[in-house]
């Protein structure tokens, strides 16, 4: 008689914060908060603006991509996804468009849903909640910063 195994793949190990990079919006070394208590995943953006680009909605949007820095100001865009209501840590709900783009953690890429949504008073410019990482880590919340700061190079699984 065989036996089943019941076990789950094992899968990396990720710190609480992490630094990652966003390369399809061309955002390196960006701090990150590992949050399994969030659904989505979002990121500081502001100056956001919706436009049409050869029939395809896109978003256009300005980000501060290092912390307690608000000099440095990448403009990106990104093809619009949806829009949706989304309820903050504090219960505010608010609409914020969606994305779709890569992150990349440990030379390693996949894509995740993101929400742009003014993030001054948080302490991380990016938020990856669970939808991004769910079935990928681990999450050590006793960890730090376990992938170092980013440069390896990236391999799409």
């Amino acid at each position: 008689m065989s036996q089943t195994s019941n076990r789950r793949p094992v899968l990396p190990t990720i710190g609480w914060r992490e630094w990652v990079t966003l390369p399809q919006l061309g955002i390196g070394s960006l701090k990150a908060k590992i949050d399994t208590g969030a659904r989505s995943s979002a990121l500081h953006a502001f100056d956001i603006e919706k436009f049409i680009h050869e029939g395809r909605p896109m978003v256009a949007f300005s980000v501060h991509p290092a912390q307690r820095d608000s000099q440095r100001v990448l403009k990106v865009h990104a093809e619009l996804v949806d829009e949706r209501v989304v309820t903050n840590s504090g219960g505010q709900a608010s609409e914020r468009p969606v994305i779709i783009t890569d992150v990349a953690w440990l030379g390693v890429a996949w894509p995740i849903e993101l929400t742009l949504v003014r993030r001054d008073l948080m302490g991380f410019r990016l938020l990856l909640g669970r939808q991004a990482v769910r079935h990928r880590f681990v999450v050590d919340p006793g960890g730090s910063y376990l992938g170092g700061r980013p440069g390896a190079p990236m391999v799409r699984p």
